[in-house]
């Protein structure tokens, strides 16, 4: 930890903010937050940001800090689920294709190009016009767009592993070759899977946010930052605040997610140390 502080201070910009979204994600999640995020009180309609309202109230009457606060709440827990199902996916699909090689390779290969060639926005979206609406399918759904990334980043570390001496004992003492992945190979790949974690999760929160705005994400009454964004579009000029909260905490969540993926990067990649090194030479 004392290394990530020293070397990557971008890195701890990113997990400042990341601490600070998922405290208000929290709130929301253990019902802290001052306001039902839900509940519509027409009296209050288009109130400006004060201190009853930290960020206004919207059309209906509902409180905005509150529903960007279960936005956050929403948005980090499909994005997690997806980069996660995505991690194991295409990290046990990357060490068989590059361990095994042959028809495996093959095969996971295939696979992988059919889905790159779609954009992933679009083929998120055919994905979730086809599947019921719900938060768990939105994830799925996001979480297939992402496995062959996943796969592209393990296999071609796993092509030079396989070959490595310590590798090739494992072998010639009988080790199965699932043995040898999980604990010869795996624990060398780590650090390149976390980094693409970091990243991922920036990319998965940005297409669950696209999603929402174009009515594919999770359904109503459920806030949703991208959805907010939608319904503010008209009411820019009557209650700006309404579009600019949502959107100031996309930004955020966005780009800490990206400041601690850079960080884990700077931290992590032997690559990146041994520049540094040879500069303060």
């Amino acid at each position: 930890m004392s290394g990530f502080l020293r070397r990557s201070p971008a890195g701890v910009a990113g997990v400042v903010i990341l601490v600070l979204l998922a405290v208000v994600a929290l709130l929301s999640y253990f019902g802290l937050l001052p306001y039902d995020p839900i509940a519509q009180n027409p009296p209050s309609r288009f109130l400006a940001p004060s201190g009853a309202h930290l960020f206004g109230t919207d059309q209906f009457g509902r409180d905005v800090f509150s529903r960007v606060a279960a936005g956050v709440g929403n948005s980090a827990l499909i994005a997690v689920v997806a980069v996660a199902f995505a991690t194991v996916v295409g990290t046990l699909g990357g060490l068989v294709s590059g361990f095994y090689r042959g028809f495996a390779d093959g095969a996971i290969g295939g696979v992988t190009n059919v889905l790159f060639a779609f954009p992933p926005l679009l083929l998120a979206l055919s994905l979730a016009s086809v599947l019921d609406r719900n938060w768990f399918t939105i994830a799925v759904a996001i979480a297939i767009v992402y496995v062959p990334i996943f796969i592209r980043v393990t296999r071609g570390p796993v092509l030079s592993l396989r070959e490595i001496e310590y590798v090739r004992a494992a072998v010639s003492t009988g080790q199965s070759r699932w043995q040898i992945m999980l604990r010869h190979v795996l624990p060398n790949i780590t650090s390149i899977i976390v980094i693409q974690v970091a990243l991922s999760l920036s990319w998965a929160v940005l297409t669950e946010a696209s999603l929402s705005f174009l009515g594919l994400g999770t359904p109503p009454p459920a806030p949703s930052l991208g959805s907010m964004i939608f319904e503010a579009r008209s009411l820019v000029f009557v209650a700006p605040w309404t579009l600019i909260a949502p959107g100031a905490v996309v930004v955020l969540l966005v780009v800490g997610l990206n400041l601690l993926g850079d960080g884990l990067r700077d931290t992590l990649d032997p690559r990146n140390r041994g520049t540094r090194n040879r500069g303060k030479r």
